[in-house]
């Protein structure tokens, strides 16, 4: 992780006024520099002491810099003068959310309260929910291309967008449905590999089906 503090200090100078295409174009360039190194870049900006019905735009500057961003953090506080503060949470593959911070007097440090986030569900992955229901305990392996694997399924999606969905989305797939996902190159194709794990800890919660615990899309 690299932070920059602040985004004045490796941006353009160009006078004090900013427009949204040079805004954008700062954000971007940077951007692309993280996804070509694989990093993660934090960077520091100021807000405006302006309030707004939306904080997030209190960022100094115009709606460029959040816009060309993956996402954003912003902190204020009621009163200059207050222990505690909010950081709320905008982007693109996350839900919003928003969480209540105390500034510890004597170490210093800022100690999480709570969140203030509206409760969130995270809508279902079709593709992560059809291999669900595909390796389970009945049939617990799988290894094959991913054109096999889409024909297989009948899924209406791309190989190498399925592989970089399977890639991104793995952790999600064995939380949810207990389904190990590797792949490995031979000298012929690149396989994906599946296996459910029978191991897994089962936890059945009160007035749960017993059955949903072993498959997690089990309708009662």
């Amino acid at each position: 992780m690299v932070i920059i503090d602040t985004l004045q200090k490796v941006r353009e100078t160009e006078g004090d006024t900013y427009s949204y295409a040079r805004d954008y174009d700062i954000i971007a360039g940077l951007k692309a520099f993280a996804d070509r190194t694989g990093i993660c870049l934090i960077l520091v900006h100021h807000t405006r002491k302006q309030k707004s019905d939306d904080n997030f735009d209190r960022i100094s500057g115009t709606n460029g810099l959040l816009g060309a961003a993956d996402g954003a953090f912003i902190m204020y506080k009621s009163k200059r003068t207050d222990s505690d503060a909010t950081i709320e949470v905008s982007g693109r593959d996350q839900p919003d959310r928003k969480f209540t911070i105390s500034r510890n007097r004597e170490t210093l440090c800022w100690d999480l309260k709570g969140e203030q986030s509206p409760n969130y569900a995270e809508p279902p992955e079709p593709v992560l929910e059809t291999i669900g229901n595909f390796i389970n305990v009945d049939d617990p392996a799988w290894e094959g291309t991913a054109t096999e694997l889409i024909e297989k399924l009948e899924l209406d999606i791309k190989p190498n967008t399925l592989s970089l969905k399977l890639n991104v989305n793995a952790g999600k797939l064995y939380n949810l449905y207990f389904v190990k996902y590797s792949n490995k190159r031979t000298h012929k194709a690149k396989l994906i590999q599946f296996r459910y794990d029978a191991d897994h800890p089962i936890v059945i919660f009160p007035g749960q089906h017993p059955k949903t615990a072993l498959y997690p899309n089990f309708a009662t």
